[in-house]
């Protein structure tokens, strides 16, 4: 038998590639979805809306259904596609891509909407002078029904793009929205020419108010049988990317059992309803299979400033972001009128569903892995630590060098020497600050952390797990290690953790509110 080549996948992999044609006629890797969407082209439903995070696979599920409906058996070949459907009718498709149609004030939008009806009526041999977009979409349904004498099939791509920025902006929402609902109207009205209606987003269609009249499209974003429709799951990784893994796990000289593991600790974790396969984050795993190494690909790919504008907005503890329970009705809330950052978090894919109780409707929301909580603490920094994120990055690790040898005394050494040289930020004149700093802090350590942990005689301020010890913090602000000690001991916190099976340290530290830094500690 010929040796395989352990240093190169035989496929490429498609980042940054969302044509299905593309992937299929270049010899990139394809995690075969047909058969779940077969199942979604011949369910009962003919209007379908599905909400996903971004880079989740949204438009490469789009582009899939166009080569089908456009009967492109070619592209399809080896799939689950080619033993299922036997007919492969050709339909005229509409695709319309709002992906582009962000940042624009409306007289911008409403150019947009029309260049995108402009592109498809050239197609069709169709010209038109109308400036209303609804009117324009509702001819070229009607034009090409009749010029092809087939029912139309509608895919429209991040339906919502216009108007994620200026969700929470009372002046511009309306003004854009309507824009928008205007020109998805028509749709309801042209059902007869209709075969099939597809629109993807991150909010949920309720949430915008401009599906009102359409009043007949099946949210499948929540739905078992669509559970793993977009992403890639174990399962797909461990059968579909079966030889990917070896040559991975090759090139990070370990074991093919340690490189799924590392995998699935930074990318794994991701559940749309419950019970759910677990799905990876599809961007964030190819990439790491292109590089051969983990990094923070999906955090990276786009900046959460408005996201942390909005943790703030809502007084949201960094310790609070994961770890919640909400009903489904709560975190699918509109967002326009979210009473919470819940709704905000979940659809964005920075919490999503970890557990559930099915039979009082209550989810479980927490971070789903290390790369979307240290890229969210690393985003923290500037508002809890310090705005220079470099020496922070770099004294982090020499922290992290610290614990990893058991060196409590050195760690707090060092984190007493760079807090010392933090310029002042505000709102630092309470202890709560301290215990959010510290847990942002040992959260990008790579360490289980946890605040407010509850016990049968009180709540422990923060509890530290490494590999080897467990470690059980209080603190004080202007008192004493001595202090916060005692405490310790007074409430007897270590038996709340007697079976946890690692050593327990009990570490009591007292902060300088005006140094803002550690005046003392002691460990035990």
């Amino acid at each position: 038998m010929e040796e395989r080549n352990m240093t190169q996948a035989t496929k490429l992999y498609p980042i940054g590639i969302q044509t299905f044609e593309k992937i299929r006629n270049g010899n990139y890797l394809y995690i075969d979805k047909t058969e779940i969407i077969y199942r979604l082209t011949h369910a009962a439903s003919n209007y379908v809306f599905l909400s996903r995070p971004r880079r989740f696979g949204k438009s490469l599920l789009t582009s899939t259904l166009k080569a089908y409906f456009e009967g492109r058996r070619d592209l399809f070949k080896g799939l689950a596609m080619e033993r299922l459907e036997t007919e492969w009718t050709e339909y005229p498709v509409l695709h319309f891509d709002m992906s582009l149609g962000k940042h624009m004030e409306k007289e911008q939008l409403e150019r947009y909407l029309l260049s995108q009806l402009e592109q498809i009526e050239e197609d069709y041999g169709i010209h038109s002078d109308s400036p209303d977009s609804n009117i324009r979409l509702t001819k070229l349904i009607r034009h090409v029904h009749e010029q092809t004498d087939r029912q139309v099939v509608v895919l429209i791509d991040e339906y919502d793009a216009p108007l994620l920025d200026v969700v929470h902006e009372e002046k511009n929402l309306p003004v854009l929205r309507n824009i928008m609902r205007n020109f998805y109207s028509p749709l309801k009205a042209c059902d007869p020419y209709l075969r099939f209606v597809f629109l993807t987003g991150i909010t949920k269609f309720s949430q915008l108010s401009i599906f009102s009249e359409l009043n007949n499209i099946q949210n499948i974003s929540m739905l078992p049988e669509y559970a793993a429709i977009c992403g890639i799951t174990e399962e797909e990784m461990a059968t579909q990317m079966d030889e990917d893994l070896d040559i991975l796990a090759k090139r990070m000289g370990i074991s093919r059992e340690e490189a799924v593991q590392k995998l699935k600790y930074n990318y794994d974790g991701y559940h749309f309803t419950w019970p759910s396969p677990d799905i990876y984050n599809p961007f964030s795993l190819l990439n790491a299979f292109v590089t051969g190494r983990l990094d923070s690909y999906w955090f990276g790919s786009g900046t959460p400033t408005y996201l942390i504008e909005m943790l703030k907005k809502y007084g949201v503890l960094p310790s609070k972001i994961g770890g919640n329970e909400a009903t489904a009705e709560e975190f699918d809330a509109p967002t326009e009128r979210m009473a919470s950052i819940t709704p905000l978090l979940y659809q964005s894919g920075y919490v999503t569903i970890k557990d559930a109780d099915t039979d009082f409707g209550i989810y479980r929301l927490d971070i789903p892995n290390k790369e979307v909580r240290i890229g969210l603490m690393r985003s923290l920094l500037p508002y809890y630590v310090t705005p220079d994120t470099l020496t922070a990055t770099t004294t982090i690790v020499n922290l992290a060098r610290a614990l990893v040898k058991g060196d409590m005394e050195g760690m707090l050494q060092l984190l007493q020497t760079f807090l010392s040289t933090v310029p002042y930020c505000d709102h630092t004149d309470y202890e709560g600050h301290y215990q959010q700093m510290l847990y942002i802090i040992f959260s990008l350590l790579g360490m289980y952390v946890d605040v407010e942990v509850s016990t049968p005689r009180g709540r422990v301020d923060m509890v530290m797990r490494t590999a080897t010890t467990l470690y059980i913090v209080e603190l004080k602000l202007n008192q004493s290690a001595e202090a916060a000690m005692q405490q310790i001991d007074l409430k007897n916190y270590p038996e709340r953790f007697a079976l946890c099976g690692l050593p327990m340290v009990k570490v009591g530290i007292n902060f300088d509110m005006e140094r803002h830094t550690l005046k003392d500690w002691m460990i035990e």
